[in-house]
């Protein structure tokens, strides 16, 4: 029996919420479940190749020099994994992030397709 899909709602822009909405998204799809992260708002950050926006965007270097994995490279194992990286269309906008460079890969879509991308699976919000 395949493994339930996982939706992860990011609507944070602080780091310690985007950074683990990475770490439960590459954590299920290394469980083997397939994973629908969508960012929207202010944690549309989270998806852009500088996320340098976040807020507490700091915190990242001190997590790493105690051994936990920061955010670029939970970005890079989630690329490897069956996750889905979408960015809401109007949280792009509302942030006045549009047309600002995106991780490779990430979609770019409304709450209607979050939606149908879970389907009948788990749905979590940071």
């Amino acid at each position: 029996m395949p493994a339930e899909r996982l939706g992860i709602l990011l609507l944070s822009g602080r780091h310690d919420r985007a950074h683990y909405a990475f770490v439960l998204a590459t954590g299920a799809a290394a469980l083997g479940r397939e994973v629908v992260l969508f960012a929207t708002n202010a944690g549309c950050h989270a998806l852009l190749a500088d996320w340098s926006g976040l807020e507490d965007a700091e915190r990242d270097a001190c997590i790493q020099s105690r051994g936990v994995a920061g955010l670029d490279e939970l970005r890079e194992a989630a690329a490897g994994l069956p996750v889905r990286l979408i960015a809401c269309e109007a949280g792009l906008r509302a942030e006045g992030l549009e047309g600002r460079a995106l991780l490779p890969g990430v979609d770019i879509a409304g709450i209607a397709t979050f939606f149908d991308a879970v389907g009948e699976g788990k749905l979590l919000s940071l």
